[in-house]
């Protein structure tokens, strides 16, 4: 039997339940043990992007040396031609995005797909501040919207916490285009070299967002990761006669047969494109099931599907 992460009820969300996360986060953590001159794939995070070196010191200039790293400052005060030194950058700042809008508030097995989405999004931040990365986020919904530039240790996780549980709670609203401003700010506050998780349901996600995580993945490594519900599998093997309730945008409502074909038209068609569209544009897709703990699927997290 499939049961609820300690202090959970799959529907609210509290301190406590991602506060748990702290432990877990010591397994297969992506963030340790990378070295950051060599090319890694597929689970495992890039260690290529961004600016890659940063100042170190001025030595005089030698032969060989680019002239383009000339010190011109120093050459001109101390009448020696003297060069930069760079050493490889090391900083590698972890920018969440975490989706929790009204779409997200869905769930037809174990917990809701914003409570899960909360879930992964305080293992990652667990997993970052053991591991001595800076943290940060952006964490949006219909009227609510809370931002945080990359911290270390207690300073990155604490807040990223509290935001969570707070922007969790609020009510919908009619702004459909929260999304535009959060991914917009996400453009503004990401740093080049650094990891930037991605957690959605991935069918709010329209072109022009993908478009602007693609361009970010020049120079940051873009991790999507699709909160998914077991919903559409379970419909598809159910007897025509049946009608089955679910818990979608906040109420209760009743699916029959012919509810559920015209819901599975359209989800098939939302998901196809959405991996389209991430595939045609380089972006990594890993996916978490919401009707399973998330203790249970941590080997695969990182992986992605494409």
């Amino acid at each position: 039997m499939v049961t609820l992460p300690t202090h959970a009820n799959g529907v609210d969300l509290t301190l406590e339940e991602l506060l748990i996360y702290r432990g877990p986060a010591s397994r297969n953590n992506p963030f340790r043990g990378l070295p950051r001159t060599s090319q890694r794939a597929g689970q495992n995070l890039s260690t290529l992007k961004g600016r890659g070196m940063e100042f170190d010191e001025v030595r005089r200039y030698q032969s060989g040396d680019d002239v383009r790293t000339i010190d011109w400052r120093v050459t001109a005060r101390t009448g020696h031609a003297h060069t930069k030194l760079f050493r490889e950058e090391r900083e590698r700042p972890v920018m969440l995005f975490v989706d929790l809008g009204q779409r997200m508030r869905t769930g037809s097995a174990l917990m809701l797909q914003s409570v899960q989405a909360a879930h992964l999004a305080a293992l990652i931040g667990w997993q970052s501040i053991a591991a001595g990365e800076r943290l940060g986020g952006i964490i949006c919904c219909e009227g609510a919207h809370r931002e945080h530039k990359p911290r270390a240790r207690r300073q990155g996780i604490a807040p990223l916490l509290d935001s969570l549980v707070h922007i969790h709670r609020q009510t919908g609203s009619d702004q459909e285009e929260y999304l535009d401003q959060g991914v917009g700010r996400l453009r503004h506050l990401a740093h080049p070299g650094g990891v930037i998780p991605v957690i959605s349901d991935g069918l709010g996600l329209l072109p022009q967002h993908l478009d602007t995580l693609a361009d970010l993945g020049r120079h940051s490594d873009i991790r999507l990761f699709q909160i998914t519900d077991p919903l559409a599998q379970r419909l598809s093997a159910l007897p025509d006669r049946i009608t089955v309730p679910v818990w979608h945008q906040g109420r209760l409502s009743q699916m029959d047969h012919h509810d559920r074909r015209l819901w599975q038209q359209q989800f098939a068609s939302q998901l196809h494109d959405f991996e389209q569209g991430c595939h045609t544009r380089g972006l990594r897709l890993s996916r978490v099931d919401a009707g399973r703990p998330l203790t249970e699927q941590l080997d695969s997290i990182w992986k992605p599907i494409h």
